[in-house]
Parts: structure tokens; sequence; C-alpha cells
């Protein structure tokens, strides 16, 4: 089942690149008793994701900081080694964004956002989305119909509707 607006957020545990290397992320415990966005993407380094999803996010954190987010977090189906280097190319890193990977796609397919693409060479991966939860509760839910565009996905079409 696909997650929708109203929703609470499944537990999962998602990992990201630390100075000791991998670590364990609680999403229950990043989004308890905050506002937070997660915009999640097919795949690190995909045109699409790369030269506009990421970016969209990074050219508006000061505008979701300014309307109370507390944190915005980045989540595809890659290893953290992925994401860290990721983030630091995109500049996401610098801007503050959080990047996690969901490396085995539990958290994806928990939510129903999972897909395939096989002509592309992604497997298990996930739909773009971009949502807003306050303290795990989804209150709004912006996916995209197709995985190779991003525009209700996008920072400015998530801030637009908040």
């Amino acid at each position: 089942m696909t997650i929708s607006q109203g929703d609470q957020l499944p537990d999962a545990t998602l990992v990201e690149l630390g100075a000791e290397g991998p670590a364990p992320v609680s999403l229950a415990d990043k989004t308890k008793g905050r506002k937070v966005v997660i915009f999640a993407v097919p795949g690190a380094y995909t045109p699409t994701c790369h030269s506009a999803h990421v970016p969209s996010f990074v050219r508006t954190k000061d505008q979701f900081d300014a309307k109370g987010v507390d944190e915005i977090i980045c989540v595809s189906v890659n290893d953290p080694f992925v994401m860290k280097s990721w983030g630091e190319a995109t500049g996401a890193s610098a801007a503050g964004i959080t990047m996690l990977g969901d490396a085995d796609s539990s958290f994806t397919k928990a939510i129903g956002m999972d897909f395939d693409a096989p002509p592309a060479g992604l497997l298990a991966r996930s739909k773009r989305y971009a949502m807003l939860v306050e303290d795990g509760k989804v209150t709004l839910l912006q996916p995209e119909e197709n995985p190779g565009v991003c525009e209700v996905s996008a920072g400015e079409a998530l801030l637009d509707n908040m």
C-alpha cells in the first residue's frame, strides 16, 4: 500500500556515512517532534536527480528554514558512500541537506514507493516524491507520475503548497 497524506511514517532505519563509517539513522528519531522534509530520488548521479531534484532543494533551503522546517532529508536506494559523495558533488551537504541511503530499499518498499526500470539498470528503486512530515505524520505528499521528471516534487513546488 502506498503511503498517503495523514499516514504515520513506518519505523525505518536508513544509513548515513559519518566520521566513523556507515551509521544507522532512525527515521522515527529524525521526525519525532520535528517538521522535516523528505524527498526521494530514483538514483544518485542519475540525470534528473542530479541536475534538477537535488538542486531544487539546495536553492530553496533557506525558504524551508524560514517556514520552520528543521531538516531536509534526501533518500535514495544507494549505499551511504555514494550518498556522501553525491551530497558533496551537488552542494547538498554544504547546504545542510541530510543524504541518507536506503540501500536495501526497505523504507521505500514499506511506503509503497518502489519501482523497477530494468532498461535503465534501475532495480528496486524509489519513485520520485517530496513530503512534509510533522512529528512522524505525513502532512503533505507530492509524488511524481513519471520518475524522469521533477515538477511536483521539486523544492519550489513543495514550498508553494506549504
